[in-house]
């Protein structure tokens, strides 16, 4: 795998193109100076649509690197969305005097702990903007890509009373690396953990104690900047969190995706969205009646609308035409599980349950 200095070359490179994603006619985002001590010095953008009703849900929206808050929101269609189905949009900005690549420092443990750093940024505007535009505190909700992606795990872990739901797209766990070195090695590999350990460090990263934030988690079988790995390792950290059993889950599959979902009583938890020929990026559905984003670097359109599907997962965008991923759910165990009370062993329930879903897909073979 290419370096750090290769890979942040690449990235650079386009950024170019990056700003043409932005259409002309496009909601803009507006920023606040002021919204606290701004540890992380981060910035704050926000988008609220006309008329947005009191008690309004608001949605976190991260960016990758390279990329900008407003490249970003409406990119992966968020500003689109929020102005059709009414909720707010809160989008930190990273700046390069904090990284010259544009990248959340998720892997630093000053940016990536409750109470400092860009984390604490982060909470700070949500905090401000709940208050100033009256949204609802039990709707909060964020998403990020890639670094994004992994800053998003770092707030679900950080503040977990904070968020009702996350999705990450193209992400790491939280706890992951705690350096540029360590970031860089994960991406190629997420370290060997079992789901205690895994599941511990964001038990440790505050003194909640639930309930915790659902979380969805998002990645391509093709990419090469994050690999899929890391997606299994996020999966297992929050399935043990939430105490789940790693051996069982509920499998939807076809047209070269693959859906697996950890239930409870309270619903669904903790979701795995595999799409097979997805490189690195936010998968986009830019045509049809309910197309949404823009396409450009690390927002490619695949024929499927992740921010639509998260939103309504999250329940704050209705189904308005027919459409959206209807596979049929078939239920899978890991291999070799007996019996549904019986524990896997540290490590192999997770991988065991994708890999078959993965099969019955046929996604893999």
């Amino acid at each position: 795998m290419a370096g750090l200095d290769d890979t942040i070359t690449m990235l650079t490179q386009r950024r170019t193109h990056a700003g043409s994603s932005v259409s002309r006619g496009a909601a803009r985002l507006t920023e606040t100076t002021s919204f606290g001590s701004n540890p992380g010095a981060l910035k704050m953008l926000t988008f609220a649509p006309p008329a947005l009703k009191t008690g309004a849900p608001l949605v976190v929206v991260l960016h990758g690197c390279t990329q900008s808050a407003q490249t970003y929101a409406e990119g992966a269609g968020w500003l689109e969305l929020a102005g059709r189905h009414g909720f707010a949009l809160l989008c930190p900005e990273q700046t390069r005097a904090n990284n010259p690549n544009l990248c959340f420092n998720w892997f630093q443990p000053a940016d990536a702990s409750r109470g400092g750093g860009e984390a604490a940024s982060i909470a700070q505007m949500v905090e401000r903007f709940t208050v100033d535009a009256k949204l609802d505190r039990r709707r909060v909700l964020i998403t990020g890509l890639s670094a994004g992606g992994a800053m998003t795990a770092v707030m679900l872990a950080a503040y977990p009373e904070m968020f009702a739901a996350g999705a990450v797209i193209a992400g790491l766990p939280y706890g992951a690396a705690s350096n540029v070195q360590g970031a860089m090695s994960a991406m190629a590999r997420a370290p060997d953990r079992s789901p205690d350990e895994w599941g511990d460090l964001v038990r440790t990263a505050s003194d909640h104690a639930g309930p915790w934030p659902r979380v969805a988690v998002w990645h391509g079988g093709r990419d090469m900047t994050v690999r899929p790995g890391a997606a299994v390792a996020l999966v297992r950290q929050w399935t043990n969190v939430h105490g789940i059993d790693d051996a069982v889950g509920d499998v939807s599959s076809g047209e070269g995706r693959s859906l697996v979902v950890w239930n409870s009583k309270r619903g669904v938890l903790v979701e795995f969205h595999h799409i097979e020929e997805l490189r690195h990026g936010t998968p986009l559905k830019t045509d049809g009646a309910e197309g949404c984003g823009v396409e450009g670097p690390h927002l490619l359109d695949v024929g499927i609308s992740s921010s639509l599907e998260i939103a309504r997962s999250w329940g704050i965008a209705e189904r308005r035409f027919a459409g959206g991923f209807e596979g049929a759910a078939v239920r899978v165990r890991r291999p070799g599980a007996a019996a549904p009370a019986q524990r896997p062993s540290p490590g192999a329930g997770i991988g065991g349950v994708i890999n078959q879903a993965l099969r019955t897909a046929g996604l893999v073979r």
